[in-house]
C-alpha cells in the first residue's frame, strides 16, 4: 500500500507540473503576439488599425493550439527539465522552425492576417518565453536549494568525490549541485587528457592512483562511483582503493538508468561486498533456461527460503505453466507468492504449506499437481545447530530428500534437482554429512528410475542467505562491535544468491542423470578480510572504531571448504562456470538397508545417528 500511495502521489505531482507548463505555454503565446503587435505600432494602442485588433482575436486561439500541438510532437512535455541541456535547446529550435512555417501559412488567411514583421517578432518572443519557462526550473531549483549564508554554519555538507567524468558523472554533478547536503569537490577519471580540466565547474584531479591523496586534500566524506560501463576488474580495483580511505562509498545502479535519464542522488546505492568479490561475471544462456522451464509445471521445495525464493523469482520470469512454492513456513511462502503475483500478474502460482518429512503430504501434492520439474531446496543448513540436533538433520535433510525423490519417481516428474553444498565434500560437520547422503540418494534414485532424471548442484556460501555471516556482521557493526570471526585463517567460497540460482537453473538443463554439478565459485575469500572490508564500507576503521574478536572454530566447522571429492573427477560443460562430478560407485541394496536402519533410529531420537551416518559416508569422522 505505501508503494501504491507513493506512486499515486508522484503521478499527481507529475500531471500538475504538466498542466502548469501547458497553461504557461498558452499564456506565453498570447503575450508574445500581443506584445509584438504593440511593438510594431510603438506601443500606441490607439494607432493600431481596427482590422489588426479584430484579426488578432481570431489568430490567438489558432496560434496557441498550433504551438501546443507542435510542442507535443517535439516531446517538449516529456523531458526532465532539471537536466535540461543542449539537446532540449535543439528540440525547441526544431519545433519553432515548424511553428514558423505553420503560422506564416495560416497568416495568409484573410481573417487572421497580421503584418509579417509582427508575426516574425511574435515567434521570436515566444521562442524566448518557451526557453525561459523550461530553463527557469533549473534556476528555481538552484535558488530554492541553495544554502542561505545565515544557515551555512548550521548545515554540515558532505564533501563528495565523483569517480568517472562521463555521462553518468555529469548528470550526477548536476543533481548534486541542487542538493544542499552535498558539495562535489573533485572528480577522478583514468583518462589523462581530462586531468586538470573542469566538468560542471568541478576539477578533474587525476586517476585512480590519486584517490587517497585527493581524499585527504579535499577532506572527502563520500565517494560516488559513477562509471556504470566499467569492467568488473576495473570496478573491483577502484572500489578496493576507495574502501581504504574510510569514506562512505556509493555507486550508480547501472547502464539502464543512464539510458532512461534516471541518474540522481535518489538512485544511488551503497557499495557492498558483492562489488568486491574477485570473480568473473556470471553468464548464463537464457534461451536454454527458457526452453527447460517455459510452459512446465515447476515445484520448489523450501520455496520460501533464501535460495528457494530466488529460484521462484527466476523461474517465474521464464513463464512456467504453473509454479508451486512448497514450504513448511507459511509466512515465507506467502511473502514470495505475493511478490510474484505483483510482479507477474499473469503467472499461475500456488503456495502450499507442508513438510518434505511428511510422506502422505508430499505424495498428495505430486499426485494432484504432477510437476514436470522439482528443485529440492528444503533443508536444515545451520552447521552448529545440526551438530546439536543431528536427528532433525536426518529426518529433514536425508529422509525429506528420500521421500520427495521417491514421490517424484512415482508420479512421473521428469527432472529432480537437489540443491547441495560444498560442506558435503569430505564433511567435518553433521550437516555436511547429511547433505552428502542426500547426494548419494539422488544418484541411487537415478539408477533405479528410468523416467526421472535425478541430479544435484553443489556450491558454496551465498551472500545474504539465511544464516549467512554477512547479516550478522552488519548487525554487529550497527551495534558498535565487536565483530566476531571464528578464526583468522578461515576461508569460504562466496557467490551472490541470484548468480548461484541462475547457474542452478542452467545446470538443470544440462542434467542427463546422476551428475553432481559443481559451480565455479571463484577464489575463496578469507572471512577475516570480509569482516574488515564490511567495516571499511560502513565508514569505520577495523580494530580502531570496530574491534574484531576471534572466537575459535565452532563444532563441525573446518578452515576451508572443498567442492570436489578426490574420486569424483571433473568434467567441463558448455558453461565454463559449471563442472560435472561423476557418480561414485556404491552398493544400492546395502545403502538402502542402512537408510532403513537410520530411519528407525532417527525416529527414536537415537544418540547413534552420527556414527550411522559415518558408516554411510566414509569420509565423515564425527
Amino acid at each position: 500500500m505505501p508503494d501504491l500511495y507513493n506512486k499515486q502521489k508522484t503521478d499527481v505531482r507529475y500531471y500538475c507540473r504538466i498542466i502548469l507548463i501547458l497553461v504557461a505555454d498558452a499564456l506565453s503565446v498570447v503575450a508574445a503576439h500581443l506584445l509584438s503587435l504593440l511593438v510594431r505600432f510603438d506601443f500606441k494602442y490607439r494607432e493600431i488599425p481596427q482590422i489588426y485588433t479584430d484579426n488578432i482575436l481570431y489568430m490567438l486561439p489558432i496560434a496557441t493550439l498550433t504551438t501546443l500541438a507542435v510542442y507535443y510532437v517535439f516531446r517538449l512535455y516529456h523531458s526532465i527539465w532539471r537536466f535540461a541541456s543542449l539537446t532540449e535547446v535543439y528540440r525547441i529550435i526544431g519545433a519553432y522552425f515548424v511553428i514558423a512555417i505553420l503560422l506564416f501559412t495560416e497568416n495568409r488567411i484573410e481573417r487572421i492576417n497580421l503584418p509579417r514583421s509582427c508575426m516574425f517578432m511574435g515567434i521570436i518572443l515566444n521562442l524566448i518565453f518557451c526557453m525561459g519557462i523550461r530553463f527557469s526550473y533549473r534556476i528555481f531549483r538552484g535558488s530554492v536549494f541553495r544554502i542561505n549564508p545565515k544557515d551555512r554554519e548550521l548545515i554540515e555538507r558532505a564533501n563528495v568525490m565523483i569517480i568517472g567524468a562521463g555521462a553518468a558523472g555529469r548528470e550526477l554533478i548536476t543533481d548534486l549541485k541542487l542538493d544542499k547536503r552535498y558539495k562535489v569537490r573533485v572528480i577522478i577519471d583514468d583518462n589523462k587528457t581530462t586531468w586538470g580540466r573542469y566538468l560542471g565547474g568541478i576539477k578533474i584531479g587525476g586517476g585512480r592512483n590519486s584517490i587517497t591523496e585527493l581524499c585527504e586534500k579535499y577532506d572527502i566524506d563520500r565517494i560516488i562511483f559513477a562509471i556504470p560501463s566499467a569492467s568488473d576488474k576495473d570496478r573491483r580495483e577502484i572500489l578496493n582503493i576507495c574502501k581504504e580511505t574510510g569514506c562512505k562509498l556509493q555507486t550508480v545502479p547501472g547502464l539502464t538508468q543512464i539510458v532512461s535519464e534516471e541518474v540522481s542522488v535518489s538512485r544511488l546505492r551503497d557499495v557492498n561486498l558483492e562489488d568486491l568479490l574477485e570473480r568473473d561475471e556470471v553468464r548464463v544462456n537464457n534461451s536454454e533456461i527458457l526452453e527447460a522451464i517455459s510452459d512446465k509445471v515447476v515445484m520448489v521445495t523450501g520455496g520460501g527460503g533464501s535460495i528457494g525464493s530466488e529460484l521462484c523469482r527466476q523461474i517465474a520470469a521464464a513463464n512456467p505453466k504453473l509454479l508451486i512454492i512448497f514450504d513448511i513456513y507459511e509466512n515465507n511462502a506467502y511473502d514470495i507468492e505475493q511478490e510474484l503475483k505483483r510482479k507477474y500478474p499473469d503467472l499461475k502460482v500456488e503456495a502450499l504449506i507442508g513438510s518434505v518429512r511428511n510422506t502422505d503430504r508430499i505424495n498428495n501434492v505430486l499426485k494432484q499437481y504432477r510437476p514436470d520439474i522439482i528443485f529440492h531446496a528444503a533443508a536444515h543448513k545451520h552447521v552448529p545447530l545440526m551438530e546439536k540436533s543431528p536427528n532433525e538433520a536426518v529426518k529433514n535433510n536425508i529422509f525429506g530428500t528420500y521421500k520427495t525423490a521417491l514421490a517424484a519417481a512415482k508420479y512421473g516428474v521428469k527432472r529432480f534437482l537437489l540443491i547441495s553444498t560444498d560442506k558435503a565434500v569430505n564433511p567435518t560437520s553433521f550437516m555436511g554429512a547429511s547433505k552428502r547422503v542426500c547426494e548419494m540418494i539422488v544418484q541411487m534414485m537415478n539408477r533405479k528410475s528410468s523416467g526421472t532424471i535425478f541430479a544435484a548442484v553443489r556450491f558454496g556460501n551465498v551472500l545474504g542467505s539465511n544464516g549467512s555471516v554477512i547479516p550478522l556482521f552488519k548487525q554487529q557493526i550497527a551495534e558498535g562491535g565487536p565483530v566476531t570471526v571464528t578464526h583468522k585463517d578461515i576461508v569460504r567460497y562466496f557467490m551472490t544468491i541470484p548468480e548461484a540460482v541462475s547457474l542452478v537453473l542452467q545446470a538443470s538443463y544440462y542434467a542427463t542423470g546422476g551428475e553432481i554439478f559443481i559451480l565455479d565459485m571463484g577464489k575463496p575469500v578469507r572471512i577475516d578480510d570480509m569482516a574488515r572490508n564490511l567495516i571499511k564500507l560502513s565508514g569505520y576503521k577495523p580494530d580502531e572504531d570496530i574491534e574484531i574478536v576471534y572466537t575459535g572454530l565452532r563444532p563441525g566447522e573446518k578452515l576451508y571448504e572443498e567442492l570436489l571429492m578426490d574420486d569424483e573427477g571433473k568434467e567441463k560443460t558448455a558453461n565454463n562456470m559449471i563442472y560435472i562430478g561423476h557418480p561414485i560407485e556404491m552398493n544400492d541394496s546395502e545403502f538402502e538397508e542402512k537408510l532403513r536402519i537410520l530411519d528407525e533410529a532417527s525416529k527414536k531420537d537415537s544418540a547413534e545417528v552420527k556414527s550411522m551416518v559415518a558408516d554411510i559416508v566414509g569420509t565423515y569422522h564425527p
